[in-house]
């Protein structure tokens, strides 16, 4: 566990990474439906705070793995072992997340107790992984121990918020706390140890896109679960045809336009650039998944279900899918020269939305509603295919 060849070519995804994210899954997926009960009861702070709280826990803890599996993976005994360690933590912070959901909606304190076991568990395998890299690689020792003594320090902060079981407001401090310095540890070891650890541009960016990919499916499998009951019962009719199109045709959209640029070639010309675009995924991870939560909360509302104004149902839609578009045409510009006509993407993405909503309200379906919301990504990839791809292409020749 020296370090790989961060220009190591054909460097994809191994069989385990895929195995892993397949974990995250489950806890996207019980997140993702706490989100959704408690947006359609109305219960906006509930939703929101403990959708955040839970869904950071599983992309950090993702995401350090990632990085850490990019530079040192060995894929022998101990790493694999140590790895489903860190599986068995997700699993149990899974197990936990609606315990931090009810607990939040009783206004009385923050039930993460369980969550906070499984996060320990994986983040101390984590720094088992660290503490042997450390061990085995003199040129990267300070990077590894740094990130080790970091890891360690956030997780006695955990620990500290669970056995103090303080009320809501104190807790969600001590808990940003906690998250500053997971977030920091990985700055201070990258670019205060003498050089950073030998990630790997094109892998690590193929394995965000997987997980993007991972957050974007929620959404159809959600959907397509409460339309299928719905159909079961009371049979096809216009409202679930259009539901039913909506989702696959905004999910497809979301995930072409997060392929438009070649992440991994930009990466490679410019590693500098890694800690905004990888933080910055944090909210488009989320938001991705709250797409999919917005869209159950439009199938439920159709089971009458849901206690929220219409317009707030479409909103649930369009205010992360705002967020998503927005975050990505940030993060495009981030890693290529400013393009000008992000100006108008966006404009458009917000418009379309905006008016999404606004109709809603006037008086149109909510159904009608959620597809003209839909449309905001693909009016986006529709503008960019027909003027952004040669300007694109200069961008990235100019880049590099």
């Amino acid at each position: 566990m020296t370090g790989r060849d961060p220009h190591e070519s054909g460097r994809v995804a191994t069989n385990m990474e895929l195995f892993y994210d397949l974990v995250f899954v489950v806890a996207f997926s019980i997140a993702g439906t706490q989100l959704t009960k408690y947006l359609a009861d109305g219960h906006y702070f509930t939703a929101i705070v403990g959708f955040l709280v839970c869904t950071f826990s599983a992309i950090w803890a993702w995401i350090n793995f990632a990085w850490f599996a990019s530079a040192f993976d060995t894929d022998d005994w101990f790493f694999r072992i140590v790895t489903l360690v860190q599986m068995i933590g997700v699993a149990i912070i899974a197990v936990g997340i609606p315990d931090v959901f009810t607990s939040l909606d009783a206004h009385e304190h923050v039930d993460n107790r369980i969550m906070v076991i499984g996060y320990v568990v994986m983040r101390v395998g984590m720094v088992a992984q660290w503490l042997r890299a450390a061990r085995q690689s003199e040129r990267h020792r300070q990077a590894c121990l740094i990130y080790a003594g970091m890891t360690l320090l956030a997780q006695v902060v955990w620990i500290t918020i669970v056995v103090l079981d303080m009320s809501i407001a104190p807790t969600l401090i001590a808990m940003a706390v906690g998250a500053g310095i997971e977030l920091l540890g990985p700055l201070l070891g990258e670019t205060r140890s003498g050089g950073p650890t030998p990630w790997h541009p094109h892998h690590i960016a193929e394995r965000y896109a997987l997980l993007t990919i991972i957050t974007l499916g929620e959404g159809i499998v959600g959907t397509v679960t409460v339309l299928g009951v719905l159909i079961s019962e009371h049979g096809w009719s216009s409202d679930t045809i259009v539901l039913g199109f909506s989702a696959m045709g905004v999910t497809y959209a979301m995930w072409w336009a997060y392929f438009v640029v070649p992440v991994g070639d930009a990466l490679h010309h410019h590693r500098e650039k890694c800690f905004p675009w990888g933080y910055g995924h944090i909210v488009i991870f989320m938001a991705a998944a709250s797409v999919g939560a917005g869209l159950h909360v439009a199938a439920v509302y159709l089971e009458h279900h849901a206690h929220i104004g219409e317009a707030t149902v479409v909103a649930t839609v369009a205010i992360p899918l705002g967020i998503y578009c927005l975050s990505l045409l940030a993060m495009y510009d981030y890693l290529l020269p400013f393009d000008p006509l992000s100006v108008l993407l966006g404009g458009t993405v917000v418009a379309i939305l905006g008016l999404a909503v606004w109709l809603t309200a006037a008086g149109i379906s909510v159904m009608v509603g959620v597809a003209i919301a839909a449309l905001a990504p693909v009016a986006m990839v529709v503008i960019d295919e027909i003027f952004g791809v040669q300007r694109r292409a200069q961008a990235l020749a100019s880049a590099m």
